[in-house]
């Protein structure tokens, strides 16, 4: 149905016309064969009583026949008598020899046998005749003679009685006509007005859109663009102009917002254009002042090595060196990718000078599958975990705090692992970190100032999943343990030249 309204419209109307035709066709065709059929049925009532006069007159050629020949024993009247006999014979052949309980079948055997006896009968006077055996003929004619009355009598008393019983068939047939010309009429009349019903709907369901269209057509041009658009019902010419109306209105209307919010941007803009000159000169020189800072920090680091190494300070020299590699790691890479190598290396930096800060409080163990230590990673992810289990977990244990940082490859990820001896974390605060919702009431300790919330959010955008880390801890004093899920084939597209 669909496929047929969202054809042309030609092809709508061409199919409307030639369906309606075909209905009446189809109805007409029946009720001519209904006609045809009873009207048949009309002819053969009264088929069997003309089979009996048939069979009447037969006779009477046979016994006409019969009679001119012993009148005059021409060859004429022979020969005719052989055709009227034969004829009247096959005629008798048709009739019906059952035994039935029904007085018309009856009388129709009885009429058989007769007729096979009279013909008999008949063929005997003739050969009497013809051998001018003159007390034979006379006594054979009269058997055939009284046979011949008989079965007139017979067909005579089948024809009246099957004369009645066709009349009440005949009457019965002209019954069932005059009701199948009503019932024809009518369905003529319920076929008319459905054919009108069909073609009205055809006709309104293709006329519809396009009023549609006119009276939305008459709104715009009254300047009224909020209008109602006119649906597309279907995809021929009327759907195909509408649809290309809509987007037509649809288009002005967004030009004109368009249109709108550029002016208003443009007043918004001059009104601000002295503030944005003014506030362009105080961002320059705040951004030159972000960048100094870390690079005198580092350039000044770097002096106190060289000098610390032209002294002889040979311990004071590796942790200045170290500071300063490890606020160079910070300048160089905290928006780039960096591999795992570095990170690991940033980490060791970063707990080589907590040691040297609290005289070796600090436990360091690694576990590294150097196989994985040149694929990328985001930068400042493992430092602020490092700090984090520091600050929280083994700060407060006086030399029994312990860190083990572990690289390794599991299923399809790499993962970096960080667990510490400490203290623990409540499962509430697990689930609190994880969601970003987690806020710490320890501010004693320094920190870079990169939360977990932010480690989490790079790993998540870095990974493309949600499922990056896992934060493990038995509860308060049984230590944690944080991992970092990075997806293998990831890392793997990012990877180093020298890998």
């Amino acid at each position: 149905m669909n496929k047929f309204l969202n054809s042309p419209l030609q092809t709508k109307i061409i199919s409307a016309c030639v369906l309606a035709n075909l209905i009446i066709f189809m109805v007409n065709l029946f009720l001519i064969f209904g006609i045809n059929s009873m009207s048949k049925d009309m002819e053969m009532v009264y088929e069997g009583n003309r089979s009996l006069n048939e069979l009447s007159t037969a006779l009477n050629k046979v016994q006409d026949s019969m009679t001119e020949y012993l009148s005059s024993k021409t060859s004429d009247s022979l020969e005719n008598y052989y055709i009227n006999a034969q004829e009247y014979g096959e005629l008798t052949d048709e009739l019906g020899d059952k035994v039935t309980d029904f007085s018309f079948n009856r009388m129709e055997r009885n009429i058989k046998y007769m007729s096979e006896n009279y013909l008999e009968k008949v063929e005997q006077t003739i050969e009497s005749k013809r051998g001018r055996n003159v007390e034979k003929y006379r006594t054979y004619y009269e058997d055939s003679t009284e046979l011949y009355e008989d079965i007139q009598s017979y067909i005579t008393s089948l024809n009246l009685e099957l004369f009645v019983i066709n009349s009440e068939e005949f009457i019965a047939l002209i019954r069932t006509f005059r009701t199948f010309e009503i019932i024809g009429v009518a369905v003529m009349t319920f076929v008319m007005i459905g054919n009108v019903i069909i073609i009205t709907s055809f006709v309104r369901a293709m006329i519809m859109p396009l009023k549609n269209l006119s009276d939305s057509a008459n709104e715009i041009a009254e300047g009224n663009f909020d209008v109602s658009l006119p649906s597309v019902s279907y995809s021929d010419e009327v759907g195909i102009v509408t649809g290309a109306f809509n987007k037509m209105i649809i288009s002005i209307k967004d030009y004109i917002e368009q249109l709108k919010i550029s002016m208003a941007n443009e007043r918004y803009m001059q009104e601000k254009e002295l503030m944005m000159e003014a506030h362009l000169k105080d961002a320059q020189l705040k951004y030159l002042q972000a960048q100094i800072n870390p690079h005198f920090l580092f350039n000044t680091l770097n002096a106190g090595a060289q000098l610390a190494m032209m002294e002889g300070a040979d311990r004071t020299y590796e942790y200045v060196q170290t500071v300063a590699d490890f606020f160079r790691y910070n300048v160089k890479n905290q928006k780039d990718l960096v591999t795992v190598r570095e990170e690991v290396t940033l980490v060791d930096n970063y707990i080589h000078i907590l040691n040297v800060r609290f005289s070796g409080d600090i436990g360091y163990e690694k576990q590294i599958d150097e196989r994985l230590l040149n694929y990328k990673m985001p930068s400042m992810i493992l430092q602020p975990i490092v700090e984090n289990a520091v600050n929280h977990g083994i700060r407060e244990m006086a030399g029994d705090g312990k860190i083990v940082l572990k690289v390794y490859r599991q299923d399809k990820c790499i993962c970096l692992s960080v667990k510490d001896n400490g203290k623990g974390i409540s499962k509430e605060n697990i689930e609190k970190i994880l969601a970003g919702s987690y806020v710490s009431d320890e501010n004693a300790y320094d920190n870079n100032g990169i939360g977990m919330d932010n480690v989490i959010s790079r790993l998540r955008l870095f990974a493309g999943r949600e499922e990056v880390m896992q934060i493990l801890s038995k509860g308060e004093g049984c230590g944690c343990e944080v991992i970092v899920s990075i997806p293998f084939e990831g890392a793997k597209d990012v990877q180093s030249d020298d890998c």
